[in-house]
């Protein structure tokens, strides 16, 4: 059985955490790049520009892309066929999360009790962990640090059985348009259906922060149903930043899921233009 030591995980959490931040991952930049060339209004083209440049400059000097460096969402894929040694899971990662972010002068974000507002952890910890056991000895890291202002316009709807795929578009379009710039849009849309409760939210949490930018989703209905979401979010014109324009998102992700013959949960999570996520394997 191959082993995988704390101390590894925690060094892979710390480089991970301080590259995600101030490197934005390149197939975002690439849509980021993609809308700027489809854009049609002179302002939001303007603040695409914006965007591309803060990117730039926050890799040349070594600093984060926003300052609101997120909670630290990780997704864990640990290998049946591994072990860890010297502690657990969560301490290896809130280790490496604490090392980042105290040694690199991250904004701490957490609150250890969230009833009061003056109880900051100090060093970002801990982080929100995921854990699934997958084949193999490996140990796959997704390190997805998440703002509060993307997460904030997040939701999750329990629907009736009845309700159809345009219902569901309508009701995402609808929730973006309220949220206007408040999510910092051009946005990442992960969308969930199926499900119960707390997989619903999960899964769209992985959609928003694991998938490659606009990747299409394998099976083609679901496929054309991410490109109507889509279609219509930017039909808001809510735009960059909720200044107007084509570019409210950059993508929609959907994942599907089996459920309840008596439920349709529905998930949205928002992420913002800032979608960063670095991803190790050990």
């Amino acid at each position: 059985m191959r082993e995988i030591s704390v101390r590894q995980i925690t060094d892979a959490m710390d480089a991970a955490c301080r590259e995600a931040v101030v490197q934005l991952p390149g197939d975002l930049l690439a849509a980021l790049r993609g809308a700027l060339e489809r854009e049609t209004k002179p302002q939001a083209r303007d603040i695409l520009a914006l965007i591309l440049q803060n990117a730039e400059v926050a890799v040349q000097e070594g600093l984060p892309t926003c300052q609101d460096t997120g909670v630290v969402v990780a997704f864990a894929d640990v290998g049946m066929d591994g072990h860890i040694t010297g502690g657990t899971l969560q301490e290896a990662v809130d280790a490496g999360v604490s090392r980042a972010y105290t040694e690199a002068f991250l904004r701490p974000s957490v609150l250890r009790d969230p009833l009061d507002r003056a109880g900051n952890s100090g060093d970002n910890t801990p982080a929100v962990l995921h854990v699934r056991l997958v084949p193999g000895d490996r140990l796959s890291l997704t390190v997805a640090p998440k703002g509060g202002g993307a997460e904030n316009m997040s939701a999750l709807w329990m629907l009736t059985p009845a309700t159809g795929p345009a219902e569901i578009v309508e009701r995402i379009a609808a929730h973006v348009a309220a949220a206007g710039g408040r999510p910092c849009p051009p946005l990442v849309l992960g969308v969930a259906i199926g499900g119960n409760f707390e997989q619903c939210a999960l899964l769209a949490k992985r959609a928003a922060a694991a998938r490659r930018v606009g990747q299409p989703h394998p099976d083609g209905d679901v496929t054309r149903l991410e490109r109507e979401i889509l279609a219509a979010v930017n039909a808001t014109g809510v735009g960059p930043m909720g200044m107007g324009g084509d570019t409210t998102a950059l993508a929609v992700h959907v994942e599907l899921a089996p459920c309840h013959i008596a439920s349709l949960p529905v998930a949205l999570n928002v992420q913002c233009h800032a979608a960063r996520h670095k991803t190790v394997v050990l």
